[in-house]
């Protein structure tokens, strides 16, 4: 997949939004202002910032030589995608879903009932 295509895949979740709070190289997808997922937008496009289980981070990390622990996040709830590698795109969304997921299913309740009116 390339920027464009993870960006629009990113969209198409309910509730996201993007921005560029830190830097112009980094695209923040949030759900209802909660981060999930960070793109890479520099000129190397080296990859995407996941959210993900811990557990779930570790074994991806041992499976997939271009899953690593995320630069600048908390190692053991984010991983770093390079997205120049051999991650299918099936697989890639897999791991944009759960991120989105598990970022939803930590919000409130009161958010939940916001996100799903939308």
């Amino acid at each position: 997949m390339n920027i464009e295509q993870i960006r629009e895949y990113c969209l198409s979740k309910k509730g996201v939004e993007e921005s560029l709070p830190f830097n112009d190289t980094a695209l923040v997808f949030k759900v209802m202002n909660k981060m999930f997922a960070v793109l890479d937008l520099s000129e190397e496009a080296r990859g995407i910032s996941l959210k993900c289980n811990p557990e779930l981070a570790i074994e991806l990390r041992a499976k997939y030589s271009e899953v690593i622990p995320a630069w600048h996040f908390n190692k053991q709830h984010w991983n770093g995608v390079d997205i120049n590698g051999n991650v299918p795109d099936v697989q890639l969304h897999e791991w944009i879903d759960h991120s989105y997921d598990i970022v939803v299913a930590a919000l409130p309740k009161k958010v939940k009932e916001e996100l799903e009116a939308l």
